[in-house]
């Protein structure tokens, strides 16, 4: 028979959280540096990607802080198996190395942010609290690469790729992916477009299930593709 529980204010506004990486050292440091964080509870650490999957459907973290270069399972495919779950927790890559390749792999794959290890802690705290309430986290040094992009070969064809895949969203949705590739929270899209913040979100929504895409980080990068942030969309 089920039971019922009494939820308290504090315990709505928590984040539960798993931490993955292979040096047992660099966890018991995260651990201490996110135990101040009276709204965040570690529920489980894991060395690799392989540990993190079993723990991730036993305890339902909200947020998973994801190293990338591990032993069995690197970080990178376990991002891409933890995002294809019901429902799936958010990504947090947290490396030492910021390689293109690796950070457009994993916000691909569905990350929610990226940060360095020598991040301050406080924003490490500030990263996590973010992605759980479903806003991206990445480090200035990853937004510069990304911005960068667009000078780099082959510009031009991924533009035109995803100006192709943005083409099937309404006049509204396109509206609010550009609004989501700026940045901008679903209470400040809804007071520019002048709706209200349940619309933004079905829009959020519809916008996710006809690009095949699960956050708002993947939304940003493809409207970043279509060159549609630098006045030319």
């Amino acid at each position: 028979m089920a039971t019922l529980a009494f939820v308290t204010a504090a315990e709505a506004d928590q984040v539960d959280l798993l931490i993955v990486d292979d040096d047992p050292l660099v966890r018991a440091g995260l651990a201490m540096m996110l135990a101040p964080a009276a709204d965040i509870r570690i529920v489980g650490e894991a060395g690799d990607g392989s540990q993190a999957l079993p723990l991730v459907e036993a305890r339902r973290p909200d947020v998973v802080l994801m190293d990338i270069r591990m032993p069995v399972m690197g970080g990178l495919t376990a991002t891409e198996r933890l995002r294809a779950l019901t429902p799936a927790p958010e990504v947090i890559i947290l490396t030492t190395f910021d390689a293109d390749e690796h950070v457009l792999r994993a916000l691909r794959a569905g990350a929610a942010g990226f940060l360095l290890k020598d991040t301050p802690p406080g924003e490490i705290v500030a990263a996590v609290r973010q992605v759980a309430r479903g806003r991206p986290a990445l480090s200035p040094s990853v937004m510069r690469r990304l911005i960068a992009r667009v000078a780099e070969p082959g510009v031009d064809l991924r533009r035109t790729r995803a100006r192709r895949r943005l083409d099937g969203l309404g006049d509204r949705e396109r509206e609010v992916a550009v609004a989501v590739g700026q940045g901008r929270s679903n209470a400040e899209i809804g007071a520019m477009l002048h709706v209200s913040l349940p619309t933004v979100k079905t829009h959020v929504s519809s916008i996710l299930a006809k690009l095949g895409l699960n956050n708002r980080v993947q939304i940003a990068l493809l409207v970043h593709d279509a060159g549609l942030l630098d006045g030319n969309g």
